[in-house]
């Protein structure tokens, strides 16, 4: 459950700039080297490698990095929050989405016909694999992940760690935006889970907060880094099962819900357009459209 308050500090760690140790003695005057006549110049040095060209010091490698992460926005408050839910909300009907919806959808219908026998194939009589299972349903409850995104999100604010705050705030947002999908479709569906507890079971709600929950993890910091989070996610997914508190339909499409929740909140700079009118030769306007790095 300490998962997204490690990845935290990572960031903060990553985002200290390092300082130049201070010379011994200040009063000192610079001392002056000596240098070829060659170096002095600017010209290299007969058999040493041409120069690279001036870039900032980074590697392309590390440049497609940096694009690949969401930009820090210049404000995370809770006004800033509020205006980025309202906006999740208007991107929600993006194409990408879409596609996933399709996906999850196709999966989930795939899964129904096994979803009365599925579950029991989990259950066992060694305590040992129920106790496995047990963390499962605390792991992927609302206000455990919700506490563990607001701590997150704290911490950056005390510590004046832009990134660490804006990853809890996009943490937030994908919890809060994957609620707002799941319960009206519990409610719209009215699905009896299997243990006759209620009609909620339809989608699993555990199964979208932990699959949006590292998603944004992958949004931030890259599928690497995201392994542990989508590989406890489907832990969290398992135990529902194991519970007999879900069928395999429900955790399926429960995960394509929380991974459109997870990438609608976290937006990279790979993701923004930048639309500009162009006079066209002999008369006209057209409209060029590129996706700006």
């Amino acid at each position: 459950m300490l998962l997204t308050l490690v990845f935290a500090l990572g960031l903060s760690v990553e985002q200290t700039p390092a300082q130049a140790p201070a010379p011994s003695n200040p009063d000192a005057p610079p001392a002056q080297q000596t240098q070829p006549p060659s170096q002095r110049s600017g010209e290299p040095r007969p058999g040493s490698p041409d120069p690279q060209p001036s870039g900032g010091g980074s590697k392309p490698e590390d440049q497609n990095a940096e694009a690949q992460k969401p930009p820090t926005p210049p404000h995370t408050g809770m006004r800033a929050l509020a205006y980025n839910l309202v906006e999740d909300v208007k991107h929600l009907p993006a194409k990408q989405n879409l596609y996933l919806l399709a996906i999850g959808g196709a999966l989930a219908g795939a899964a129904h016909p096994f979803d009365q026998t599925f579950n029991a194939k989990l259950r066992s009589h060694y305590d040992a694999v129920n106790t496995a299972f047990l963390p499962g349903k605390y792991i992927g409850n609302t206000p455990e992940q919700v506490a563990l995104s607001v701590g997150t999100y704290a911490y950056g604010r005390l510590f004046d760690a832009p990134k660490v705050a804006h990853f809890g705030m996009d943490l937030l947002q994908a919890q809060i935006l994957t609620e707002a999908l799941v319960q009206p479709l519990k409610f719209a569906t009215h699905r009896t889970r299997p243990d006759n507890s209620n009609n909620h079971s339809f989608p699993s709600g555990h199964a979208a907060i932990t699959f949006a929950t590292a998603t944004v993890i992958e949004r931030h910091l890259g599928w690497r880094k995201s392994l542990l989070g989508y590989t406890i996610a489907s832990y969290v997914a398992a135990s529902r099962l194991h519970d007999n508190r879900h069928y395999l339909s429900d955790v399926v499409f429960g995960a394509a819900v929380g991974s459109i929740a997870g990438r609608t909140v976290v937006h990279h700079a790979s993701d923004y357009w930048a639309i500009v009118p162009v006079n066209v030769p002999g008369g006209g306007v057209a409209i060029l459209a590129t996706r700006t790095r």
